[in-house]
């Protein structure tokens, strides 16, 4: 069997796979120890790489964010732990940036089973984003090539806007809070039938009936 037969990967909606990890803060069963809480997995190419370390240290400045969301962290590559644990202690030493949350170790199984080994791209994990919430169901995907770091403060508006969405029952527009016509306000899912399209431009701000918003 050839690694584009085994590849496999969650899909949105989907059940966050079960896997048992050993990580910089000791063996975790995912999702299982998480339930209840919003998290964010992200892997990366290899420890001891210049564009991850930039993205660790991207991740540590905006932990305070994620954690006023909800919202636990995890890194993930595959590496040994030790490897994690060397590479954490030269971002404090050599960068003054201390990493507090847990890195995972995978290992090829796992990272396949998350669809994060792509063959294509070579050996090392690409750089996917999963943003998974309390009960366990993946919510958002991303994947970035090894060679382009990614957008942190996007992640965290992600988060913030898959909170606001399932709290109020609306959509949210490109660029939130601040998006080029409604600014930081929020969409109203479209009308499904007559008597409630006419009412809409009554009860909302409202471009047209199937375009209205509200703040919120």
């Amino acid at each position: 069997m050839n690694l584009e037969e085994k590849i496999n990967m969650p899909l949105l909606g989907d059940d966050f796979p079960e896997i048992s990890v050993q990580t910089t803060y000791g063996p975790m069963n995912i999702p299982k120890d998480l339930k209840g809480s919003w998290f964010v997995l992200f892997s990366h190419p290899a420890d001891f790489t210049p564009v991850c370390t930039t993205e660790f240290v991207a991740f540590q400045k905006r932990y305070d964010e994620f954690e006023k969301l909800g919202c636990k962290l995890l890194g993930m590559s595959i590496d040994q732990v030790f490897s994690h644990i060397k590479w954490v202690e030269w971002i404090k030493t050599e960068l003054g940036v201390e990493i507090t949350f847990p890195i995972i170790a995978a290992n090829d199984s796992i990272a396949m089973k998350l669809g994060m080994l792509h063959p294509g791209k070579g050996s090392n994990t690409v750089r996917a984003v999963f943003i998974v919430d309390p009960d366990g169901k993946v919510r958002l995907i991303m994947y970035y090539p090894q060679e382009i770091g990614r957008n942190i403060d996007e992640i965290v508006r992600a988060v913030k806007a898959l909170q606001v969405s399932d709290k109020n029952g609306v959509a949210i527009p490109a660029g939130w809070p601040e998006n080029e016509l409604i600014k930081d306000k929020v969409i109203i899912p479209p009308a499904t039938d007559e008597e409630t399209a006419k009412k809409r431009k009554d009860e909302y701000e409202c471009y047209d009936w199937w375009f209205c918003y509200k703040k919120l």
